[in-house]
Order: structure tokens, then C-alpha cells, then sequence
């Protein structure tokens, strides 16, 4: 699952690799976080558009968003089945545009537990794009949002040493095509599958990522040039352990 990504290179650079119309101008993100608001391009009148919309899809038949998981990643595997994402599959694709994302490898269980953070960037580290679905959520009170997120597959070869899931990311070439809502569904469904073995590069990074109020450079600082952080304190031997609540993968694997 991809649950940060970055988009640092500049406005101008962005509208270049996509085309759309419109000249936003935004400041270098390096963490990306679940509920954010964050740029997607699709077709609108015939032409690409530039948009914001919140990172975590809401179907369109959702009362509260209070009561829905969040949902940041679909998988690419059951998509077209689930009542949650179909009609947007069919209808309603995006591309989200970014220039790294982040990846965590766990190893180790108990006290031994830990996840080492990795950066995953173009060579060149130019922009590529998230295959991803979107949908307007509409509220009681009239109001309403705009929601998306990012699909989701086996892990290809760079990636499967890091974690078993990744993005899917479309070839350039393949962008028209799925902004096209009227593509048949063969034809799209043939660009759900994983990006190229050397498309992308691993770094391994410091643990700066984990915290989402750090969005500078130092994210993104190869393991090499990061500062530990100190140690926590210990809990005290009589403090209770906290429960721990289920945790929500945010694939989307849902009705």
C-alpha cells in the first residue's frame, strides 16, 4: 500500500508533463499524508483539468464519512466487482501526479518490530503518474467533496523486496487512454498492472517520514546523511499497555 507520496518539482514542470489548462501554483510537497488535498488531472469537456480533491475515496452512497474507512489505495484486483468503485472505474478515472512515494519494509516481531522507510523515485526524477478513481461525495447539507485515490497491484520486481502491494503507474503513453471515459473495458483493463522494473529506484531514507509534520527536503535524505532521532523513554514497568485497535490497510477492499 502507498499511504505518502511527494510532488517537489515545480508548477510549471507539472503542467508540462500534463498538459492541463490551468496554472495552479503550489509549494514543494515532500509528505504527502491520507486526507490532504491533492492535485489530480482528468478529462473535463474534452480537455485536461487541473483539480483538487481529498485523498480518500467516499462512494457516492455514504451517509457519514465519519462512519466509512478511509480509503486510500483500491486494488486493481476487484475493483470492477465492488459497488463501492465500479461505476468510477468505469467512469470516473484521474491521474495523480507525483514524483516519489515512500514504502516501508517491516521486519522483526515484539520489541525487535521495525519498519525501515525507503523512497521510490524515477532515475531522471521526473513526474509519473498514479492510475487512480474519483468520485464527489454529496452530503446532507448540500455541500459537496470531491474524493479520490490510487490503484493498487502485486508488487514488481524492484518493489516486492520492500512490500508485496504497488501503485499502479501509468505509462505516459497510456494517459489518454485512461482519462477516456468512453475506453471500452478491456482496454482498461490492460493498463492495470505494475510499472516497469526499472522505472522507479529504491532509497533508503531516514525516519523523518513517519511524522507528517516534517514535509522539507530532509524527508528525503538518502540513510546515509539522516540524524537518529533519540531513543524513546522507557514506559514505566506498572503503566497498562494500550489496546490496540484494528488497523485499516486502506485498500479499499470493501462490499
Amino acid at each position: 500500500m502507498c499511504g505518502r507520496y511527494a510532488i517537489t518539482l515545480p508548477p510549471e514542470a507539472m503542467r508540462a508533463s500534463f498538459g492541463y489548462r490551468e496554472q495552479p501554483n503550489f509549494p514543494p510537497r515532500y509528505n504527502i499524508a491520507p486526507t490532504q488535498p491533492v492535485p489530480i488531472v482528468r478529462l473535463h469537456d474534452g480537455a485536461r483539468q487541473f483539480l483538487l480533491m481529498r485523498w480518500g475515496f467516499i462512494p457516492g452512497w455514504v451517509k457519514d464519512p465519519k462512519d466509512f474507512p478511509l480509503v486510500i489505495n483500491i486494488r486493481m484486483e476487484s475493483a470492477a466487482e465492488k459497488p463501492s468503485f465500479r461505476h468510477a472505474l468505469t467512469r470516473r478515472r484521474c491521474l495523480l501526479p507525483a514524483d516519489g512515494f515512500y514504502e516501508w519494509r517491516r521486519s522483526g516481531t515484539g520489541r525487535q518490530a521495525r519498519a525501515d522507510a525507503f523512497l521510490f523515485r524515477r532515475p531522471d526524477r521526473g513526474f509519473f503518474a498514479f492510475a487512480a478513481l474519483w468520485e464527489t461525495w454529496h452530503s446532507p447539507d448540500g455541500s459537496e467533496i470531491d474524493t479520490v485515490a490510487m490503484m493498487t497491484g502485486p508488487a514488481n520486481g524492484t518493489m516486492a523486496a520492500i512490500h508485496h502491494r504497488c501503485p499502479v503507474i501509468l505509462d505516459p503513453r497510456d494517459h489518454e487512454a485512461w482519462l477516456d471515459p468512453g475506453a471500452a473495458p478491456q482496454q482498461i483493463n490492460r493498463l492495470l498492472k505494475p510499472p516497469p522494473d526499472d522505472l522507479l529506484e529504491p532509497v533508503a531514507i531516514g525516519p523523518a517520514v513517519n511524522k507528517v509534520a516534517h514535509d522539507g527536503p530532509e524527508v528525503q535524505a538518502p540513510m546515509a546523511e539522516t540524524v537518529p532521532e533519540p531513543p524513546a523513554a522507557e514506559p514505566a514497568s506498572h503503566a497498562r499497555k494500550a489496546t490496540r485497535r484494528p488497523v485499516d490497510d486502506g485498500q479499499g477492499s470493501l462490499f
